[in-house]
C-alpha cells in the first residue's frame, strides 16, 4: 500500500520502474538493512553502543548480477535463489560481525559458515523432509492423488508456525522490524514520497516483491509441479529426488508469477490473489521505530549513490566506445 500524502506536502511523484524493469530490493539484517540496485548494493547497520550507523557498499560484478543471460524469464527466479545464498548471507555475516565487534565478540568466518551449514541442513530436514514423512504417514501412497495436497499443507504449516515461533524472539522481532522499514522505505521511494523518517512512516509494512510472499508462491507452486509427479507413481528415491531437483524449476515459475502481480497489482484479479501473498507478511514484518526508519533510508540512499557514481564512470567509457 502507497503511503498517504502528508498534510502540506507536495503530491508525491511516482516512480516507474526503469526501462529495463529494474527494481530496487533488500532485506533485513542484524541491527540493520541491506538494499540493493542493478550493480551496486549498500549495507546500513547501527551500531549497539554508540548509536552510530555504519555502511558498507560494494559493486556487484559477478555474472548473475550482470549477464543478460540471468535476467531471463525463469532463469531470473534461479539467479534469486543464487542471490539469496550469496549476497543475503554476506550481508548478514557482515552484520553479525559488526554487532558484535562493537560489544568486543569475534565472529570468524568459520562460525558464520558453520552456523550456515546447519541452518541449511536444519532447513532441509524440517520443511522438506518432515512434510514427505507426515504425508506417507496420512495416505500411506505416495502416487495417491491426496498425497502432494497433504505434503502441501504440511509443508505450509511448519513454515506459518516456524516463523510463529522465532517472532516471538526479542532479537528475532528486531529483525522482522527492520523488515518492516525496509518495506516502507522502498514503498515510499516508489510512490515518489521523501526519503525522510517522516515520509517513509505512513508507508505500509507490506511490499507485494517481498521474499515472504515469494515463499507462499513457491509453496503453491511446489504442489501443482509436484502433482505432475505423482502421476509417475515414483518410489521413495524418485520422490525424494523430485523435491531436490524441482527446486529451479519451482522457483522460476514462482517468480514469475510474483513478478507478473507487483506488476499489474492495480488489477483487481491480481489484487484478489495478493491478498493472501501479503497477508503472510504479517509473520515476517513488524512496526519498526524511526531509529530503523533511518538505516534502512540511510541504505537505500547509500544504494543509490553508488549507482550514481557507476553510471558516472560508465558514461565517458561508453562515449569512448562511440567514438
Amino acid at each position: 500500500m502507497p503511503p498517504q500524502e502528508a498534510a502540506g506536502r507536495a503530491a508525491p511523484v511516482v516512480r516507474p520502474p526503469a526501462a529495463d524493469g529494474f527494481f530496487y530490493g533488500g532485506q533485513a539484517v542484524i541491527e540493520g538493512v541491506m538494499m540493493r540496485g542493478r550493480r551496486q548494493y549498500a549495507i546500513a547497520v547501527r551500531l549497539p553502543g554508540t548509536g552510530e550507523i555504519r555502511v558498507d557498499r560494494g559493486a556487484l560484478t559477478a555474472p548473475i548480477y550482470t549477464s543478460r543471460f540471468w535476467k531471463l524469464p525463469f532463469l531470473r527466479g534461479l539467479a534469486l535463489l543464487a542471490e539469496q545464498l550469496h549476497l543475503g548471507t554476506r550481508s548478514l555475516s557482515w552484520s553479525a560481525q559488526v554487532s558484535a565487534g562493537a560489544e568486543d565478540i569475534r565472529i570468524g568466518k568459520r562460525e558464520v559458515a558453520v552456523s550456515l551449514a546447519i541452518a541449511l541442513v536444519g532447513s532441509v530436514l524440517l520443511f522438506f523432509g518432515l512434510p514427505l514423512l507426515g504425508a506417507s504417514l496420512t495416505v500411506h501412497r505416495s502416487g495417491s492423488f491426496w498425497f502432494v495436497p497433504v505434503e502441501g499443507v504440511i509443508r505450509v504449516a511448519l513454515v506459518l508456525v516456524y516463523l510463529s515461533l522465532i517472532a516471538l524472539i526479542p532479537d528475532v522481532r528486531r529483525v522482522f522490524q527492520y523488515h518492516g522499514a525496509e518495506h516502507k522505505t522502498i514503498n515510499a521511494y516508489e510512490a515518489g514520497s521523501p526519503l525522510d523518517v517522516a515520509g517513509v512512516r505512513p508507508a505500509s509494512v507490506l511490499h507485494p516483491r517481498c521474499g515472504t510472499g515469494f515463499l507462499l508462491v513457491v509453496l503453491v507452486v511446489s504442489v501443482l509441479v509436484f502433482s505432475l509427479v505423482a502421476v509417475f507413481n515414483p518410489n521413495w528415491f524418485w520422490l525424494v529426488a523430485s523435491r531436490l531437483l524441482g527446486i529451479p524449476v519451482i522457483a522460476g515459475l514462482g517468480y514469475e508469477c510474483i513478478r507478473f502481480m507487483a506488476r499489474h497489482r492495480d488489477n483487481p484479479v491480481v489484487r484478489a490473489a495478493l491478498q493472501p501473498v501479503l497477508l503472510t507478511q504479517r509473520f515476517t514484518t513488524r512496526e519498526p521505530d524511526d531509529g530503523m526508519l533511518e538505516v534502512a533510508i540511510t541504505a537505500l540512499n547509500a544504494a543509490r549513490e553508488g549507482e550514481e557514481a557507476a553510471a558516472e564512470v560508465r558514461r565517458p567509457q561508453a562515449a569512448g566506445v562511440s567514438a
